[in-house]
């Protein structure tokens, strides 16, 4: 039987590099705004630090081998999918909820769209790298 290919292996460590390219990103720019003038886009700043987190899980997840961190990198780039999508729409069609951009702002229009990219190529990589299922697993 073959073993499933581990997600950090060939391409994967690329997505593991920039995932945690972005979990950098998305914390330091998290931090500075709280930090800073968390009164100006209150919403914006912790939508922010929740799109951080998100990079960080998902990065730990591809990073790590095995069943239960596939599950949990899954979830994390469902939710990162998610959330660009939902933030990229509320941030076009509700400006003054979003007074200051956040990761996830215009589907990631201030980081080349990648964050509406990045969770696309995880998820394709994750369905690719899937571990093997056994007989009980699918009863």
């Amino acid at each position: 039987m073959e073993q499933a290919r581990k997600t950090a292996t060939g391409p994967g460590r690329v997505l593991v590099a920039v995932y945690a390219i972005f979990a950098l990103a998305a914390t330091s720019r998290a931090g500075v705004q709280i930090g800073t003038k968390f009164h100006e886009a209150p919403l914006a700043y912790v939508l922010s630090a929740f799109a951080a987190l998100v990079y960080i899980l998902a990065t730990v997840a591809l990073a790590r081998g095995g069943q239960r961190w596939w599950r949990i990198a899954v979830v994390s780039c469902s939710i990162e999918l998610l959330g660009v999508l939902t933030v990229g729409t509320l941030s076009i069609f509700d400006r003054q909820a979003f007074p200051d951009a956040t990761v996830w702002s215009v589907y990631g229009e201030g980081y080349l769209f990648i964050p509406l990219v990045l969770p696309a190529i995880g998820l394709y990589w994750l369905r690719r790298t899937a571990p093997a299922r056994t007989p009980a697993a699918r009863a």
